[in-house]
């Protein structure tokens, strides 16, 4: 199966040349996810365990196998609040109360918590735009080829 739409020209990977068609967009794009991802006052392993969790709740086969399912040590208790908060935002974001927050807050400062939720609408809005799109696992260079559990 194929995208969706043709890649353009502009772009490295499958995702940014679908992104491409406008090369204006593409640039803020990545200013964006470069700036989420590192200047943050969050841990790049919490990111990258929260980034692992949206993508099986977003159903992004492309973005599921850049590195698996997420692996951390469950004793992580900021790690584990994050991904639990991040997979209720993938799946029903709706149902979000003042009790999740309160839950939040108890490991993270309220600037915590704003970087963490804007990383995620972002990483969401991405790993459903290369669902719709059609990118496929078999277009993902740096796939994890190990076998998960």
């Amino acid at each position: 199966m194929s995208t969706r739409i043709n890649f353009s020209e502009t772009g490295n990977t499958p995702f940014e040349k679908l992104i491409g068609h406008n090369s204006s967009v593409l640039q803020k794009w990545n200013e964006l996810e470069t700036v989420l991802f590192t200047e943050t006052s969050l841990d790049t392993n919490l990111l990258e365990q929260v980034r692992r969790t949206l993508a099986f709740g977003n159903g992004c086969e492309y973005c599921m196998v850049k590195a698996g399912k997420p692996q951390f040590d469950k004793a992580d208790r900021r790690i584990r609040a994050a991904t639990a908060f991040a997979e209720l935002f993938a799946l029903d974001h709706q149902s979000i109360s003042e009790a999740h927050f309160s839950f939040l807050k108890e490991y993270f400062s309220e600037t915590e918590i704003a970087e963490l939720i804007s990383f995620i609408s972002f990483i969401t809005a991405s790993q459903k735009f290369g669902k719709v799109m059609n990118l496929t696992e078999d277009l993902q260079e740096n796939r994890d080829l190990a076998p998960q559990d």
